[in-house]
């Protein structure tokens, strides 16, 4: 009997990846939930889903990343997909250019650009013997355009879509790297910003094509795209409605 195989999701107690979760356990997968605070979410998740395991740690910290990997292995013996989605962010105008002082910086970048690097170099031995692994970072429209939460979360995120390529294109073949850049989606993030969620909400619905906001789950359909499409690499798909076209 083959072995299902198995996907790590960073930052997935709620939101993206818990969407993320959920839908690659309904293709078969063994997962791992991982989240730094959210313990209690992030058990009762990996409860609910057919086979996985809950690891707590945070992302930005070099010994946790090695753990999270580590639990990992311990409990399955082998790493298929890693889903770099822990993410932070600090809701600061960009033209406040004193709110984002160099704190902001430090916290994001450590979280969003070094924590998916500390988790993807932890994993690569164990992906390169999957045989057919990928690692998808989970990034922003924010990241092209001269939009987001912040100015540090937006420059953050424009790292990780080129440590993208960068690492396609030292990792294949055995190993393919992809990201997904959401644009406006309905998360907890929002929902504690309602100044910013209700006029965001309002202006993406009469802007975009597709004349709503994205779910976790149209994000989650994304990252399933591209665990099966195996001849792309280094590629960073937009999933915003069609914002980025008008």
């Amino acid at each position: 009997m083959t072995e299902s195989r198995v996907a790590l999701i960073t930052g997935s107690s709620s939101g993206i990846g818990a969407a993320v979760a959920r839908r690659l356990a309904d293709e078969g997968m063994r997962i791992v939930v991982n989240s730094a605070r959210s313990e209690a979410a992030g058990k009762e998740l990996a409860s609910s889903l057919p086979d996985a395991v809950y690891v707590k740690g945070d992302v930005a910290d070099p010994a946790d990343a090695q753990r999270i990997v580590q639990a990992t292995i311990d409990a399955y013996g082998r790493l298929d997909v890693l889903v770099n989605n822990a993410g932070t962010t600090r809701f600061i105008p960009l033209n406040d250019l004193e709110g984002a002082d160099i704190s902001a910086w430090r916290e994001i970048f450590d979280v969003n650009v070094f924590g998916a690097w500390q988790l993807t170099a932890a994993a690569v031995p164990h992906l390169r013997a999957s045989g057919s692994a990928s690692v998808i970072n989970i990034s922003s429209v924010s990241a092209t355009r001269a939009l987001g939460s912040s100015i540090p979360y937006a420059v953050s995120k424009a790292a990780l879509n080129h440590m993208t390529r960068l690492l396609a294109s030292q990792l294949g073949p055995d190993i393919r790297v992809n990201a997904v850049a959401p644009g406006l989606v309905d998360t907890a993030w929002y929902a504690e910003a309602d100044e910013v969620w209700e006029s965001s909400r309002d202006w993406i619905t009469a802007n975009t094509p597709l004349k709503r906001v994205g779910t976790p789950e149209d994000v989650s359909e994304a990252v399933h795209f591209l665990i099966r499409a195996t001849y792309t690499t280094g590629d960073v798909i937009t999933v915003d409605g069609g914002r980025h076209i008008v």
